[in-house]
């Protein structure tokens, strides 16, 4: 950014304290609305704040997470034991095979069904599904306009979170070497399932 656009000190302190108090991923919309921008520039404020927040020139614990539609402050994954020793909290258990093959499922091909889902992996996927909807990882926020209304399911921000992705396109692409998703959707058969198996081998010999 050059010195002619430069953040005022002012915005900046504004900016850390917003998402500092909040705790939760803020949208660019309300960041828009406080600094009576548009969101658009509002976003391009934030990217810009983040790449000076985030250069390592000033030592934090604390980074500035930019993703589609919103922005967060987060500890950096660094401290993450001595984050649990000081606030007491046990360490959670890893994602089960089960349910990391329902979020690759979700994930590569959103919004989904549950039913989807199960013809996908060929079981049910009812207790995986919520596991993930519990831990915030996926969610539902729409149904399919189709005779029962089901609920389509999509990842959310803590996904892209967790998994260190500004967004969907930095999904990596499929390989040979994500076994469990490749295996589930070869052993599913039909034609989408057979569609996304062939892309994965393509994508090996490029």
């Amino acid at each position: 950014m050059s010195d002619l656009f430069a953040i005022p000190a002012e915005t900046k302190e504004m900016l850390e304290a917003v998402l500092f108090a909040a705790g939760h991923p803020v949208s660019y919309a309300k960041l828009a609305q406080i600094l009576e921008v548009s969101a658009d520039e509002a976003k391009n404020l934030v990217l810009d704040f983040a790449a000076e927040y985030n250069d390592g020139k000033v030592t934090r614990g604390i980074q500035l997470l930019t993703f589609d539609d919103c922005c967060q402050l987060c500890t950096k994954p660094d401290y993450i034991g001595e984050i649990r020793m000081a606030l007491g909290i046990r360490r959670g258990g890893n994602l089960s095979n089960s349910s990391l093959e329902v979020l690759a499922i979700v994930a590569y091909n959103q919004p989904v069904t549950r039913a989807y889902i199960d013809t996908v992996r060929g079981v049910d996927s009812s207790y995986a599904v919520n596991s993930l909807i519990e831990r915030g990882l996926i969610e539902s926020k729409s149904r399919l306009d189709a005779p029962g209304r089901p609920m389509l399911y999509t990842t959310t921000t803590a996904f892209l979170r967790c998994f260190g992705l500004d967004s969907l396109d930095d999904l990596p692409t499929l390989s040979e070497g994500d076994a469990p998703l490749l295996n589930s959707l070869k052993a599913a058969g039909g034609e989408i399932a057979a569609e996304i198996a062939e892309e994965a081998a393509d994508a090996v010999g490029d």
